[in-house]
C-alpha cells in the first residue's frame, strides 16, 4: 500500500508541475459517482487513475509527459447530465480522451453527442449494451468490458446447468436492462429454458410491491434481477424478501457489489450471478498493486485501469496525444503480435514502444479486443455464502 500511496503521491506532484508549463495530458473520469451504482464507480476511478499515476511515475510518455485525471459525474441515468460534463471536459478542461463513461445509456448519449462532433477516444470499462456494437463511431469508442450479447449467454448457461429451467426476470428500464434481458431471453429459451414473466422495472420508486406481486404471479425456481445495486434492483429484492415471494435471485454485473453484501447480508444466501472478470496472471498483480487502497474485486475496477492503460499506450505508438492520431492504434496495443504487459509494466511497455517494439497489452482482465474495439471477455460466477460472495469459478 505504501508503493502505491507514494505513486499517486509522486504522480500528483509531477501532474501539478506539468500543468503549469503546459506538459500534461489531460485524461477525463467520466462515471456514475452519484446514481444507481454509485458504490461501484470510486473503485473505478480509482483503476483508472492508478494507471495514470503508474505512467506519470514512469516518465516514459511521449517526451516525459505527465497525465492529470480529471473527473466528471455521468450520474448513470441523465444522458443530459452526462453530455454536459463531457462537453466541459473537452471543452473547458481540453481532455485528450475520455475513461468512460460507465452505464449504456449515456455511454451512447455522449459518444453521439460530444465525443463524435469534438474527435474524442472513449474507452468505457463498463458499458455493455449490444447496441453499443453498432454505434456510429468514427472509430473512436472501445471498450474493456464484453458486450452484454455475451453475458446474456453465460448467464443463461450458469442457469441451466445449476438446474434452474423456470424463472421469472425483470429488468431496468433503460439501454442497459433492455439489451441484457433481451440477449438472456433469447439464450435461456433457446437453451430450453422457461421464462415465466418477463417485466421492466423503473428505478427510483420507494414500493415495489405491484412489480413484485406480479413477478411472483408467474412463478419460475428464481428472480433474475438485471438493475443496479443503488437503485430499483435492490427495492425489488427488499420487497421481494419482506413478502416472502422469492428469497433466491441471479444477478448480472450491475447488482453485484459489496453494497449487495450490506443490503441483504445470508438473506440471500443461495443466490447467484455473474460478471466480468478474469483469473489470469494480471488480475492478481493487479490485486496486489492496489493493496487495500480500495476493493481491487469491485466490478469494473480492473476493466478501468486496463481502458486508461490502453489510451496511453496507444498514445505513445502513435507519437502524439490527439485522438485523431492514437484512435488507430489502441486494437494495436491491445493485442497481438508483441511482448505481453501486465498492470505495474506500464512504463515497461511505454519503453517498447518508443524503441520501435510491439506489445500486447493482457492487463488486469486479459484483454483481447474484438469486433469494433470490444473485449471479449470473460466472467466470473459468484455465489452467496454465509452472507459474501464467493467466487464459483470463471467462464
Amino acid at each position: 500500500m505504501k508503493r502505491f500511496l507514494t505513486a499517486t503521491a509522486a504522480a500528483a506532484l509531477l501532474a501539478g508541475g506539468a500543468q503549469a508549463d503546459n506538459h500534461a495530458v489531460k485524461i477525463g473520469v467520466i462515471l456514475g459517482f452519484t446514481g444507481p451504482i454509485e458504490s461501484l464507480t470510486p473503485h473505478m476511478a480509482a483503476g483508472a487513475e492508478m494507471a495514470m499515476g503508474e505512467v506519470t511515475e514512469s516518465g516514459k510518455l511521449l517526451d516525459g509527459m505527465s497525465v492529470e485525471p480529471v473527473r466528471a459525474d455521468s450520474t448513470c441515468i441523465d444522458a443530459g447530465a452526462a453530455s454536459a460534463a463531457a462537453e466541459r471536459l473537452i471543452t473547458s478542461e481540453g481532455v485528450k480522451g475520455i475513461m468512460g463513461a460507465d452505464c449504456s445509456g449515456v455511454t451512447g448519449a455522449v459518444l453521439s453527442n460530444v465525443a463524435v462532433p469534438n474527435g474524442v477516444v472513449m474507452i468505457s470499462p463498463s458499458a455493455t449494451s449490444p447496441a453499443l456494437s453498432s454505434a456510429e463511431d468514427n472509430g473512436l469508442f472501445f471498450r474493456t468490458a464484453p458486450s452484454d450479447a455475451r453475458q446474456g449467454e453465460i448467464m443463461a448457461k450458469i442457469l441451466m446447468d445449476r438446474g434452474n429451467e423456470e424463472v421469472a426476470l425483470t429488468y431496468t428500464n433503460n439501454d442497459y436492462g433492455k439489451g441484457l434481458a433481451d440477449s438472456f431471453a433469447k439464450a435461456y429459451e433457446d437453451m430450453g429454458g422457461t421464462i415465466t414473466i418477463n417485466a421492466a422495472h423503473e428505478d427510483g420508486k420507494a414500493d415495489y410491491s405491484a412489480e413484485v406481486g406480479a413477478l411472483a404471479s408467474g412463478g419460475g425456481d428464481l428472480l433474475v434481477v438485471a438493475g443496479y445495486v443503488d437503485q430499483g434492483g435492490s427495492g425489488i429484492v427488499r420487497s421481494a424478501l419482506d413478502s416472502g415471494a422469492f428469497d433466491t435471485f441471479h444477478f448480472p454485473d450491475g447488482m453485484i457489489g459489496t453494497a449487495l453484501e450490506e443490503n441483504f447480508g445470508d438473506e440471500i444466501d443461495g443466490s447467484t450471478g455473474q460478471h466480468p472478470g478474469t483469473d489470469s496472471p494480471g488480475v492478481a498483480k493487479f490485486q496486489e498493486m492496489v493493496g487495500d487502497s480500495f476493493e481491487a474485486t469491485s466490478p469494473f475496477a480492473p476493466e478501468s485501469y486496463d481502458a486508461a492503460a490502453l489510451m496511453l499506450l496507444a498514445m505513445q505508438a502513435a507519437e502524439s496525444v490527439e485522438p485523431g492520431d492514437y484512435k488507430d492504434h489502441v486494437m494495436d496495443v491491445a493485442n497481438a503480435p508483441g511482448e505481453k504487459i501486465y498492470p505495474g509494466e506500464l512504463g515497461k511497455a511505454l519503453e517498447i514502444i518508443a524503441g520501435g517494439g510491439d506489445v500486447d497489452y493482457v492487463g488486469a482482465t486479459a484483454v483481447e479486443l474484438i469486433g469494433p474495439g470490444e473485449s471479449a471477455g470473460s466472467y466470473r460466477e459468484i455465489i452467496f455464502e454465509d452472507g459474501k460472495i464467493e467466487t464459483v469459478e470463471y467462464r
